[in-house]
């Protein structure tokens, strides 16, 4: 087995371009390897040694997940918020600069055969880790439905990029009272009832999770989340990023770097 057969790498990517998509969120572009790009997976992620600079120098890896992986164009996309210390120094790279990278990380998603009509529900960064499942769904002939949510809708973020990719685009914002769970359940229950719901996928929220458990129970219709967490090691070592789940011989405690971050919906527990 040769460096280029073990499935996680560390490498040193030069920074194509790191541009603001809105006030509140940016988006990094890497130079990568095809190969690298090549063994990604939706729902896998990263970990970012992020910068140090005279004023901050975050210690830790920050996970974050893939929004896209292009190998035909050896790109690989990060969307992301400033929200801290790492973030922070993430925000300052300037093309040229050159991030450390060790990933592909984690176990992404499913795409069982029939699953031909996929619904995305995903609310601000979460519509990240759910972008690639859209090449995916464009790649493999599926259709593809994504809600979308966001506070108003300056910040909403991903509609060009999936109606590009063939899906039906749904916007919602708490801004005009559309993003409730209680508004969006009929909207979710009238796509259902239309045939475009095989399978549900959502990340970046508890009660959007919660939603669609109910609608999963309800209409017996598989679905999966991506959870985000807090991580140190990212590779399953530290624990720090145990959480529970629900499996039918109890309750189980599992890490989301290294069992996740995708799991079953049925079987995730709100934070």
């Amino acid at each position: 087995m040769s460096v280029h057969d073990f499935p996680i790498r560390q490498a040193a990517l030069p920074v194509l371009s790191n541009n603001k998509v809105n006030e509140e969120y940016r988006q990094l572009i890497l130079r990568a390897p095809s190969e690298l790009m090549a063994r990604c997976r939706p729902g896998q992620f990263f970990h970012l040694l992020c910068p140090t600079t005279s004023e901050s120098a975050p210690f830790l890896r920050r996970p974050m997940s893939i929004y896209a992986a292009l190998a035909d164009r050896e790109e690989l996309h990060f969307l992301y918020k400033v929200t801290g210390l790492g973030t922070g120094t993430l925000a300052r790279l300037q093309t040229g600069d050159v991030m450390d990278v060790l990933g592909p990380l984690g176990n992404g998603f499913t795409l069982a055969d029939d699953w031909r009509n996929l619904l995305l529900v995903a609310r601000g960064v979460g519509l990240a880790t759910l972008a690639p499942l859209a090449h995916a769904a464009k790649d493999s002939g599926r259709r593809l439905t994504a809600i979308c949510s966001a506070r108003h809708a300056d910040v909403l973020m991903s509609v060009q990029m999936f109606e590009g990719l063939g899906a039906d685009v749904i916007t919602v914002t708490d801004q005009d009272g559309t993003s409730t769970p209680d508004a969006l359940r009929p909207v979710i229950d009238n796509l259902v009832a239309q045939g475009r719901v095989d399978a549900m996928f959502t990340c970046g929220s508890n009660r959007l999770l919660k939603l669609c458990q109910q609608v999963s129970a309800d209409h017996g219709i598989p679905g999966e989340v991506a959870l985000e967490q807090q991580m140190a090691c990212g590779i399953g070592m530290c624990q720090c990023c145990v959480r529970s789940f629900r499996k039918p011989g109890g309750i189980v405690q599992l890490r989301v770097c290294a069992e996740g971050p995708v799991f079953d919906m049925a079987e995730a527990m709100g934070a």
